[in-house]
């Protein structure tokens, strides 16, 4: 096993030559837009890696999602296996003929997976405990976290989409609404909107029906918008092209405590529990004594990480981020916090040194998140030197199996299937991959490509990363030659 991989690395070098690089990637270059920069570093997995390919190495990029690779290795050091996020439900009060008589304290983790289903069995154990009504008022205890919801360099027009839900210490069911827009039968008029009534939001709209194949100035940079308003009320502008389907739309909630104070009003109702004080946040521990009540955990980490890295989950890696804060430095969890922790504890307990990279969130949205390919090559030959205590390299997307790269067009062929387990990573104009080849049991190769300044200009109906995909398809077979 052993030779056969010696003479695999024999045969990449004969075929990348430490000296000439930048010639020897020359034919996949010219497969890329002209303007467009990359960097790329190839190496054995090993104890004395050999570097088989290096280009523009030490270049700060925008790791886009491939920040949730530094997340994971991180959580996974700090949180450790048996780490869950926890909901907890408690009292500063006493229990009296069917009266919880004091408040009801509903305790928040962040946790990305809390839904209302749960958060309605919880309230089924206050039922059980004899609670028919609460005559105090409910405290939403957010402290876990503090200072911005949202992260520094996150794009200011992409905070309604639903993958840029804020990472609140309040989430439940993903703190994002569908929404469902039918274009009027005749052009200009308005477009239908619906919304579930599951979603406690307003939604309204003037929405213009234009023609498929309008060339009227007006109508061709007449672009759909939503506009948020107070307290969760939503207003859909711009124009749609006729047809006879119906669109739906995503989008993330911004007033956290508006719609879980809704949410939670209606699952009282639901279980006919009396209530009708107020609900209010604190984002300062409360020091009185707490009777606790019940609890909801969620999934352990591993499975956590499992949904972040296969679906590239902004959600999860931004909680946990701010988790990792909280829990190294036993202070609430801000984004200052989870970088300097995380620096800290891949130094400490992995010997990688972040110094000069800039984390300023988990998931990689930042567009202000800057990291070279060398720095995060130490964190995946970490990985995979430490795959039977860590088990990351099985959690990442399988090309043609699972995740991100189940269809990935680049790696759709039958010799990639299975054979490349690798973190994607997609900004506007920047198309990222890292990850391993796998030789055979247990035997990688490990990559960090960075692409940045992508822009092409499809023909016809092409898509618009044609050339990303000729690029990947090209580069990547020879390496899986053998």
């Amino acid at each position: 096993m052993r030779q056969v991989l010696i003479m695999l690395m024999m045969s990449f070098m004969a075929t990348y030559s430490f000296a000439d690089d930048k010639a020897k990637l020359a034919p996949y270059l010219s497969l890329l837009p002209d303007g467009t920069d990359i960097s790329i570093l190839v190496q054995s997995v090993e104890k004395n890696p050999t570097t088989i390919l290096s280009y523009q190495d030490g270049q700060f990029r925008q790791p886009a999602s491939l920040q949730k690779l530094i997340t994971a290795l991180a959580a996974q050091l700090e949180l450790g296996n048996d780490f869950r996020f926890i909901t907890k439900i408690l009292t500063d009060g006493k229990i009296e003929n069917k009266q919880l008589k004091g408040n009801l304290v509903i305790q928040m983790s962040g946790d990305p997976t809390f839904t209302r289903i749960q958060l309605g069995e919880m309230l089924t154990v206050l039922k059980l405990k004899g609670i028919d009504k609460i005559s105090g008022n409910i405290i939403i205890d957010t402290s876990i976290f503090n200072g911005h919801d949202k992260a520094l360099g996150w794009s200011w027009n992409n905070l309604t989409a639903s993958y840029n839900t804020a990472p609140s210490a309040m989430l439940i069911d993903e703190n994002y609404f569908y929404a469902g827009i039918l274009p009027g039968k005749k052009i200009g008029e308005k477009a239908t909107i619906s919304v579930s009534p599951l979603y406690p939001i307003t939604l309204t709209s003037d929405v213009r029906t234009i023609a498929k194949e309008s060339q009227s100035l007006a109508d061709k940079y007449c672009e759909l918008d939503i506009i948020p308003r107070t307290q969760n009320h939503y207003h859909l502008t711009g124009c749609i092209k006729q047809s006879h389907n119906k669109s739906y739309f995503k989008f993330a909630i911004m007033d956290h405590l508006d719609y879980f104070s809704k949410i939670l009003k209606s699952q009282l109702k639901k279980k006919n529990i009396q209530f009708n004080g107020k609900i209010g946040e604190t984002k300062k521990p409360l020091k009185k004594a707490l009777i606790p009540l019940t609890i909801n955990q969620s999934e352990p980490l591993p499975e956590l990480l499992t949904m972040m890295l296969k679906k590239s989950n902004n959600l999860i890696a931004d909680t946990l981020f701010r988790t990792i804060g909280a829990h190294h430095f036993k202070v609430p969890g801000t984004w200052k916090s989870a970088s300097d922790a995380t620096k800290e504890i891949l130094l400490t307990k992995a010997n990688i040194n972040l110094e000069n990279a800039v984390l300023n969130d988990g998931s990689g949205l930042s567009r202000l998140n800057l990291i070279d390919a060398k720095k995060l090559m130490s964190i995946l030959q970490f990985i995979a030197a430490n795959d039977e205590t860590l088990h990351l390299i099985d959690k990442l997307p399988i090309a043609g199996v699972d995740g991100t790269l189940q269809y990935r067009k680049s790696f759709t062929g039958k010799e990639f299937k299975s054979v490349i387990y690798a973190k994607t990573g997609h900004l506007e104009g920047n198309y990222n991959l890292a990850g391993f080849i796998k030789l055979e049991e247990h035997k990688y190769i490990a990559f960090v490509q960075f692409i940045t300044g992508y822009n092409y200009v499809k023909n016809n109906n092409e898509p618009t990363n044609t050339a990303i995909i000729n690029f990947e398809k090209a580069l990547y077979q020879k390496f899986i030659q053998k």
